[in-house]
């Protein structure tokens, strides 16, 4: 059973100005011990070595998509839109904020090593044994698995699963707006109250109304500006290329059975497959930046190295070419071979459409998975449209492929090679 507080609260936030609660189920999940080590997870992961103002959190992030999915929710039920279902609100709000809660240290960059998602770790938080799972089971006991199957989208209403994953979700409009702020930038910033002033509940979906299709267009041209000026940075490639590498290289030392001089045992549970939940919530990135400073005196140079370069921010440089094709990269591979370096680590090629992205399509598949509901607006003859069919904008950018390849290297071996070949040559003509 869910109450309203007596009194309620409010958060002062830099994007929105104030963030409201008056749940005491929503304020019960925010002062659980689960959400509150979102604190300790930053929300751009390792952009703050290139933004030095990016160091906002998890915690932010999640309290922003719950107040915009707020918004959105009292604007439908102020006008009284039948299409939204009254009895969803507090399921929605809970699935909003608690989104991201089982996001592990660094963002997305351990995932890919350890073949992890944050959307699996989300859902077991929800339905094990957690303060998160007993402030749930207290609204009901089929509760938690409501909530988990929002996040995962297997919820039967789909308007509550596209409030916080669609292309145009709470979700989105918030990171957007908090990752702006704190990098300093202005081209990713929108017109978010109009747009939560067109939006419409019809036929399960959340629409927009025809009107409001330029604030669309302005919402998705900035969110390509900031996917190429932010989140693709070539800095933070590296940063999380480098990052990557601790990690791989710490598992194929653990697979080969190395003695760690110092192994604590949720990192030797995450390496080995067997983490478990309470295990997993041990992990922010205070503990892995300790857990790097101690094994900058590992035994092992390759990943005493590496953790060093990532503490002290020496980042590998890197070179840009249209396509380096194989040959040149077996040729480059064997001079760094030919000067004490390992190609594997010390050489990476790096695309940014490694990534699953797209800025926007309009198909709501992609690769045989499911993606993001596209955006669809409310014509005057109360007709659905997908919005790159009437928008010239949108469709241009629809599919657009923007990239080159980077190589990244550590520049270090690469001068002393070149000084030691300098002195020889002026040596040998008595320069």
């Amino acid at each position: 059973m869910n109450q309203q507080l007596t009194e309620e609260k409010v958060f002062k936030d830099p994007v929105h100005k104030y963030i409201y609660v008056q749940d005491q189920t929503v304020w019960d999940l925010i002062n659980t011990k689960e959400f509150q080590r979102l604190r300790r997870i930053r929300q751009l992961g390792t952009s703050y070595l290139t933004f030095h103002g990016a160091e906002h959190s998890r915690f932010s992030h999640s309290l922003g998509v719950y107040e915009i999915t707020r918004k959105i929710i009292s604007q439908f039920e102020r006008n009284e839109y039948p299409g939204w279902p009254a009895e969803e609100r507090l399921l929605a709000l809970c699935a909003a904020l608690l989104h991201d809660v089982g996001h592990g240290p660094f963002s997305h960059s351990l995932e890919q090593v350890f073949d992890t998602h944050h959307e699996q770790w989300t859902c077991a938080i929800l339905l094990e044994d957690t303060e998160v799972n007993r402030v749930l089971r207290r609204v009901s006991e089929d509760f938690p698995e409501k909530v988990a199957s929002v996040i995962s989208k297997t919820y039967p209403n789909p308007i509550v699963v596209s409030l916080i994953s669609s292309q145009m979700d709470a979700d989105r409009m918030d990171y957007l707006l908090r990752d702006a702020y704190f990098t300093g930038v202005n081209y990713g910033n929108f017109d978010l109250e109009r747009i939560l002033r067109v939006l419409r509940p019809v036929q399960g979906k959340i629409v927009v109304k025809e009107s409001g299709m330029h604030a669309i267009e302005h919402y998705l041209m900035s969110r390509y500006q900031m996917y190429w000026q932010i989140y693709f940075h070539p800095v933070t490639r590296s940063s999380e290329i480098i990052l990557r590498q601790i990690t791989r290289r710490a598992k194929e030392l653990y697979d080969s059975g190395y003695t760690f001089s110092w192994m604590p045992g949720p990192i030797n549970k995450l390496l080995d497959g067997s983490i478990t939940v309470p295990d997993y919530l041990k992990l922010d990135e205070a503990y892995m930046q300790t857990i790097f400073s101690l094994w900058t005196e590992e035994k092992d140079a390759l990943l005493a190295g590496l953790c060093d370069r990532f503490l002290n921010r020496q980042l590998y440089k890197y070179i840009t070419l249209d396509d380096p094709g194989d040959s040149l990269l077996e040729e480059a591979a064997l001079e760094f071979i030919a000067i004490g370096l390992n190609p594997d680590y010390h050489m990476e090629i790096d695309f940014p459409f490694d990534q699953p992205y797209d800025i926007y399509r309009p198909d709501a598949k992609k690769g045989g998975k499911e993606d993001k509901a596209p955006i669809l607006l409310l014509n005057e003859d109360n007709t659905l449209s997908e919005i790159s069919v009437k928008s010239d904008i949108v469709r241009s950018i629809s599919g657009l492929h923007q990239g080159q390849y980077h190589i990244y290297y550590p520049i270090e071996p690469l001068l002393a090679a070149a000084d030691r070949l300098s002195r020889a040559v002026r040596e040998l003509f008595k320069i």
